[in-house]
């Protein structure tokens, strides 16, 4: 198992944007609360601005989040680190999430191409390749990533591998063999799938793709889950990780399953 996929609890509980109940997602101050309250793991995306930094936030533009506006990916790093999260926390750069905080692993959506080399820097110039797992919906960009690392890093499946590895979970008519040879090769390049429990009317995690992608030796991540009685319902289900807005619930569910460890 690589590194970054090791938890001491009972499943990987993954902060998504990091933890706070006031607006402040995607901050530092966010993050350290995650790790505050005992999570191992967060989930951010990252942007690059026009003059190549990795700044780690959701949106491609800073209106909804900051007392800024534009496009990240059109502003320099000096103007970008000007606004404020929520009126207060500063957009953070991808290598100060990862270099202050050097005992969290980061879970890093590469939300463009222009965002894949200054992803890079930002993971090798804090030597954080264990403490990574890259993701995209893009197969093609994540894999473009990987391959200029200079070490592995874990990496999780694009929309791309995702459809191919449903496809042949639910393909009714293949020999388990086939069956079974077609999921692996869907995820012969990641270590995991972050998915939704539905998209739409489809139903992506049922006790037949855990087992799937179990049997393929890969994790299976939900998000976004911030209801206690889904967690409770998901890891029953199997799921290796949650991805939630709620890390307080969750590991308040974790520890009434005792399956909490250290704090």
């Amino acid at each position: 198992m690589v590194p970054y996929l090791r938890t001491r609890h009972g499943a990987i509980a993954l902060a998504h944007r990091g933890f706070s109940l006031d607006g402040r997602e995607n901050s530092l101050a966010a993050f350290a609360a995650a790790r505050a309250l005992g999570l191992e793991h967060v989930e951010t995306d990252a942007h690059a601005t026009a003059d190549g930094v990795a700044v780690a936030l959701h949106d491609e533009r800073l209106d909804r989040t900051t007392d800024a506006t534009g496009l990240v990916a059109a502003l320099p790093w000096d103007v970008v680190r000007r606004a404020r999260i929520a009126g207060g926390e500063p957009v953070p750069r991808l290598d100060e999430v990862l270099g202050e905080l050097p005992d969290l692993r980061v879970n890093v959506d590469v939300k463009s191409d222009d965002a894949v080399g200054p992803v890079v820097e930002a993971v090798q110039r804090t030597a954080a390749h264990d403490r990574v797992c890259l993701t995209s919906f893009s197969t093609r960009r994540r894999r473009r990533a990987v391959a200029v690392l200079g070490r592995p890093v874990a990496t999780s499946a694009g929309q791309a591998e995702v459809v191919a590895f449903l496809a042949a979970v639910r393909a009714p008519r293949l020999p388990a063999r086939t069956r079974a040879a077609a999921v692996r090769a869907a995820l012969r390049h990641v270590d995991c799938i972050q998915v939704p429990e539905r998209s739409g009317r489809l139903v992506v995690v049922d006790a037949a793709t855990v087992a799937a992608a179990h049997a393929a030796g890969r994790q299976v991540h939900v998000w976004t889950v911030d209801d206690p009685a889904d967690q409770g319902r998901l890891l029953d289900l199997g799921v290796d990780g949650l991805v939630t807005d709620r890390a307080d619930v969750l590991r308040d569910v974790l520890r009434a399953r005792g399956a909490w460890g250290g704090r």
